[in-house]
């Protein structure tokens, strides 16, 4: 007996208080996106100490350190919201993150090594990244928590928080020292 789309779509299991359906076109946009962020993740991860290494401040190589661990995590706590929502962990091309990696790497090479110019440069392309991300964990919580996933929302929001956090830690480095100095070199 062959089944209708309607029945199929019926028969589906809900994800949560929302009865929204797991093959619903707004999941699979959201699991797309994660894709993207997972993508992001893993290239930022690359990166990291690539920024670090081609920092002067002690202060701003810690911070970059720091945020090269913390990223580790988010990429385990995405692989985490992947196997809750029954999915593979797969990347996707993020061309927003690939664009600022790229911006990140020009500013390298447009900068003198040892100089708070490029530090500031530094700053100003992790500030870039960081405000993706900001945008990206804060929109995927929204959608999580519209189709019942609270904890995959949980989850996006605990990244959100520490990418908040790391984007504060930037701009205190940067009013602290860095940007009165590059301003006087």
């Amino acid at each position: 007996m062959a089944t209708t789309a309607k029945a199929k779509k019926a028969s589906k299991k809900p994800t949560g208080n929302t009865g929204k359906m797991e093959d619903s076109e707004f999941h699979k946009f959201f699991v797309d996106e994660l894709k993207d962020i997972y993508w992001a993740e893993k290239h930022l991860a690359k990166a990291l100490p690539k920024f670090k290494k081609a920092a002067t401040s002690p202060e701003l190589v810690e911070a970059f350190e720091k945020h090269a661990q913390e990223t580790e995590q988010h990429i385990v706590t995405l692989e985490e919201i992947f196997s809750s929502l029954d999915e593979k962990a797969t990347a996707k091309k993020c061309d927003a993150m690939a664009g600022l990696l790229e911006e990140a790497n020009g500013i390298i090479e447009e900068t003198d090594k040892g100089t708070m110019i490029r530090d500031a440069g530094l700053i100003l392309a992790a500030q870039k990244v960081e405000h993706y991300e900001i945008a990206t964990y804060g929109t995927l919580a929204v959608f999580a928590e519209n189709m019942g996933h609270t904890d995959v929302a949980a989850l996006l929001n605990q990244t959100l928080e520490n990418e908040k956090a790391t984007d504060a830690i930037l701009t205190q480095i940067a009013e602290g020292t860095i940007n009165a100095q590059a301003a006087e070199e």
